[in-house]
């Protein structure tokens, strides 16, 4: 019961990246990914950007579900309109509309840091600011 996000940005190079456990059903937010599967976190999410960019013009959903699995983890993207891509690895089902609703709010924090006259497009965001928020966020909905 565990998720890994990362936004990547227009050149597809990871800008963030969280680790996470849930809190449903009494977790606590500590993730418990296996250790084979997190030196290949990076890997499997990449590997899914082609399937992502195969359908990028051929869905106008910002929103793809069921992207692509590995092992019984199932990988969910959200395309932004800046080509910005949200991609989240998990192990649990059945929670489709409460990580769309995550990605939604992530959206929403991705455009006021890209908005933020100190920051530059495509390096990573450093922000304790904003990854508290998205502490926040994974708190409530995942």
């Amino acid at each position: 019961m565990s998720y890994y996000f990362a936004i990547l940005g227009t050149n597809d190079a990871p800008v963030y990246e969280l680790e996470i456990g849930t809190y449903r059903q009494s977790g606590n937010g500590v993730p418990h990914l296996p250790n084979e599967l997190q030196e290949l976190e990076q890997f499997i999410l990449n590997s899914s950007l082609d399937i992502l960019q195969d359908n990028q013009f051929k869905d106008t959903g910002l929103f793809s579900k069921n992207l692509d699995s590995f092992y019984g983890y199932k990988i969910l993207s959200y395309l932004t309109q800046g080509n910005g891509k949200f991609l989240i690895m998990t192990d649990l089902k059945n929670h489709d509309e409460s990580i769309r609703q995550f990605f939604i709010e992530i959206h929403e924090l991705y455009v006021r840091n890209l908005l933020n006259p100190f920051y530059e497009i495509n390096q990573p965001i450093r922000s304790a600011d904003f990854d508290t928020r998205v502490r926040a966020l994974a708190k409530r909905y995942l």
